[in-house]
């Protein structure tokens, strides 16, 4: 048998470099003159022969955390397919961007940050069809990362996950967790009579709670100027207003994560309809996200300049040749 003419660091590369389609067409039009080039079969085959594994992403991703530092934060993100109707994975899955249900991949990532990096260590692509919930994927993760040696400052987390099932697993490992509660949630405050969030009064200085099924927790109240109220919770109960501003600012890095992702490594682009292709070309736009990070972090370039020059290069190549002409009118 004749060895593969592409690795999936080919595909990762062409990830980081193309700024258009992501086919294997595309992929095999791309890449340098040569008879032994890789076609766009060989793409192809690459994407249906691997077996997805999260635990890939995992071996490139550990040299570049420190497990007792930082923080980790878990959220999921919806890869738009507004336009697939055979496509596998795809579904019905809220959007924070477009602030309704939209169709497309829906992929849950923990990511570890430490406020200069940003670093994905695990996902999951959650389906309905598969009969997991995205709570089950947070448990897989959560345990996945107490058996790898993570000892973070603090994990967060948004309100979807903030289920008291969610919240016992990340005490029980000793982590302490920070996260946002709806004003429906059942506390118990001082005067011992049970409620809602919102019937109670609460300090943005931080206010002692009774949550209903867990115990002791402290909540924030936070006014924004739109009118709209936010509830932080944590179970630390020696957080002040700094840190949990702080903490705040650090769980926002997985939404600059998630644009880059997106806009710089192609990961909703891929016109694959098998499961196993998406998949494996998800889990390699991540890792190619992992390139482009740590080339920021040593470098200062951020990915948007790095991908920036790349095209500039590209251009500056074309303008060095002859151009595209159209031909003189006859009469001219």
């Amino acid at each position: 048998m004749n060895r593969p003419r592409c690795s999936d660091e080919t595909y990762i590369q062409f990830l980081v470099a193309s700024p258009g389609p992501v086919t294997s067409t595309e992929a095999a039009r791309v890449q340098p003159r040569s008879h032994f080039a890789p076609a766009h079969d060989s793409f192809n085959r690459l994407l249906n022969r691997q077996e997805p594994d999260p635990e890939t992403l995992w071996i490139e991703a550990e040299p570049l955390v420190q497990k007792n530092q930082g923080v980790l934060i878990i959220d999921d993100s919806t890869q738009d397919k507004p336009y697939a109707k055979h496509m596998a994975l795809v579904g019905y899955h809220w959007s924070g961007k477009h602030h309704q249900t939209v169709r497309g991949i829906n992929l849950v990532t923990l990511l570890w940050t430490d406020g200069d990096r940003k670093i994905p260590v695990d996902y999951r692509l959650y389906s309905k069809t598969e009969g997991e919930t995205k709570n089950d994927h947070f448990w897989e993760m959560m345990l996945m990362a107490k058996g790898r040696g993570f000892a973070p400052r603090y994990v967060l987390f948004d309100g979807w996950y903030a289920s008291l099932e969610n919240l016992k697993q990340v005490r029980d490992f000793g982590w302490l967790w920070q996260t946002r509660l709806k004003g429906n949630r059942t506390v118990t405050p001082e005067d011992r009579r049970s409620r809602a969030l919102d019937e109670v009064a609460i300090s943005s200085s931080g206010t002692r709670l009774h949550l209903k099924g867990y115990g002791i927790i402290k909540v924030f109240r936070i006014d924004a100027k739109d009118g709209d109220t936010e509830y932080w919770a944590t179970n630390d109960l020696s957080m002040d207003e700094l840190v949990r501003r702080s903490n705040a600012e650090l769980g926002f890095q997985i939404e600059n994560y998630h644009r880059d992702l997106k806009q710089f490594c192609g990961s909703e682009r891929c016109q694959a309809r098998s499961e196993r292709a998406q998949r494996n070309h998800i889990g390699m736009a991540l890792r190619a996200f992992l390139r482009l990070e740590w080339h920021f972090f040593t470098t200062g370039l951020s990915a948007f300049e790095a991908r920036l020059r790349l095209v500039r290069d590209a251009v500056r190549t074309y303008l060095a040749r002859p151009s595209l002409t159209l031909p003189k009118l006859a009469n001219a």
